[in-house]
């Protein structure tokens, strides 16, 4: 069985991996409490991979072998499907807000090692690289994070025009054993607890940033690599009550490298730019990690939803037309959501590298309107918590000699017990209005990148002729009425009427 378990998981992290948590070097990422709560989370769903309920859910049989469905490529509507169920699976263990699960990388590593051809294009060595890596990661099941931003020191310059050329991660030396790169990719979100961490370009580079378009995939520890973490958002993960989501901060970090050797066997792409720009698109890595992200997203806008629904029933106000609205407004969302996964799927078609893929459509749309979504339901659970968001005793109050004699100000209505009330705003005070809910906010506006572009490439790759089709008829319904052939849209609007 090639499936890991949690404590297999965690007893890899001590390997000399150089973390820095506040100013200092982390000795053991197991000891620090923020870092060892997210581990963790992360073995949590490893063990459920072994769960007798759970294991046909999350994993395929090969042979005498087990192997996550994350590493599988859907052939068909089903694999598809299972693999969606997986998803959701996964994401339900974490109320969706593990944006960076395990499953996710794992995802674009099976698109690019079913489009190995496209690195073929570059070096048939790199196709063969792709498609070994894959099948390392079948073999050995690691966590797989990953880091594509550059740091945005100017963005109105491309990498190679940058004041500091060793800012943005580039080549600065190749050799027979490999290529050695300097400087950083963002965000690195679990980084400082995964095993490997994947580097590939996104689109946005121009021609003379040769350089700095590269993919590859090297163990964290490797020496040189330094991830620097940003501040905790929580600072005592025990705290359960008060932050009961603290075991889902996804510390995000920051990767540092300080000519780095990456062998040669670990090199998927370089030095192209217009195949940089189109990787992430023509593997349809996009369009699998869409998959996870908008299924991830359904699973956390039920969360926010039902916190929602359970301010208003335990006030009572849910007898209110305005609160029925706007927990209406919510559940309309989460539908719209639900709908998205579906059009998804159900519009998948195979891609010339042999997968079924999503459609990529549903995946933009979602992914763009999902950060509005979600902040109208943060602030109808704001608007139905009201002041008693702010007014919650301390976790150690409840277990005070006061507390007997304050409980009866803090019940809810029909009988609802104080502190049950009292751990229902704690959740939604965490979800919506803490370090950490806000983080999640933040986290949701760039999960999938820059929204202008995300909408841009919703027109950009659209096929807008059947609505163009569409127009050209309501324009000229003589002849939609005479069955007549229909014209390009250029014959109904030509230069000289579009002049007048």
């Amino acid at each position: 069985m090639t499936i890991r378990t949690g404590a297999e998981y965690l007893a890899g992290l001590r390997d000399g991996r150089e973390v820095w948590l506040a100013g200092r070097r982390v000795g053991d990422v197991l000891a620090e409490p923020v870092l060892a709560a997210a581990a963790h989370t992360v073995a949590r769903l490893y063990d459920l991979q072994h769960d007798p309920e759970m294991r046909d859910v999350l994993t395929f049989q090969d042979g005498d072998e087990r192997h996550p469905l994350s590493l599988a490529a859907p052939r068909d509507t089903q694999a598809l499907q299972r693999r969606g169920a997986a998803f959701r699976a996964t994401a339900e263990a974490t109320f969706g807000l593990l944006g960076r699960s395990p499953d996710f990388v794992n995802t674009a590593v099976t698109a690019f090692a079913s489009a190995a051809p496209f690195f073929d294009k570059a070096d048939p060595h790199f196709g063969r690289n792709a498609t070994a890596y894959h099948a390392a990661c079948l073999a050995g099941d690691p966590f797989l994070s990953h880091a594509t931003i550059n740091p945005p020191l100017s963005r109105a310059r491309s990498s190679h025009e940058q004041d500091d050329p060793d800012v943005h991660l580039r080549i600065v030396r190749e050799t027979s054993e490999g290529v050695t790169v300097r400087g950083a990719k963002l965000i690195g979100t679990l980084v400082p607890v995964a095993d490997e961490i994947v580097v590939f370009p996104l689109p946005g580079y121009r021609p003379g940033d040769e350089a700095y378009t590269l993919a590859f995939a090297i163990p964290v520890a490797t020496p040189g690599l330094r991830i620097v973490c940003r501040e905790p958002l929580v600072a005592d993960p025990s705290r359960l009550l008060s932050t009961p989501l603290a075991p889902y901060e996804e510390i995000d970090a920051t990767c540092v490298f300080d000519d780095v050797l990456v062998p040669w066997n670990r090199v998927f792409f370089h030095g192209d730019v217009d195949a940089a720009n189109r990787l992430y698109d023509a593997t349809t890595a996009r369009h699998h990690t869409g998959q996870h992200s908008i299924i991830r997203g359904a699973v956390k806008a039920e969360l926010l939803t039902g916190i929602a629904v359970a301010l208003a029933e335990m006030s009572g106000t849910d007898t209110f037309l305005h609160i029925k609205e706007m927990l209406g407004e919510v559940l309309g969302s989460l539908e719209l959501a639900r709908a998205g996964i579906m059009a998804a799927e159900a519009d998948a078609k195979i891609s010339e590298w042999g997968t079924l893929t999503p459609a990529i459509a549903p995946v933009l749309a979602l992914r763009y309107h999902f950060p509005r979504m979600t902040s109208r339901m943060i602030e109808v659970i704001q608007l139905l918590g009201g002041g008693s968001l702010l007014s919650t005793p301390a976790e150690e109050d409840l277990r005070s000699e006061l507390w007997p004699g304050i409980e009866r100000y803090f019940r809810g209505a029909n009988g609802v017990p104080a502190e049950k009330r009292v751990r229902l705003l704690k959740l939604a005070w965490d979800a919506t209005g803490s370090a950490f809910g806000q983080r999640q906010m933040q986290y949701e506006r760039y999960h999938s990148g820059d929204p202008v572009r995300l909408a841009a490439a919703q027109y950009t790759g659209y096929d807008t002729a059947p609505l163009l089709q569409t127009v050209q008829r309501a324009m000229d319904p003589m002849r939609t009425q005479a069955n007549t052939p229909e014209t390009d849209f250029g014959d109904v609007y030509s230069p000289s009427e579009t002049a007048s």
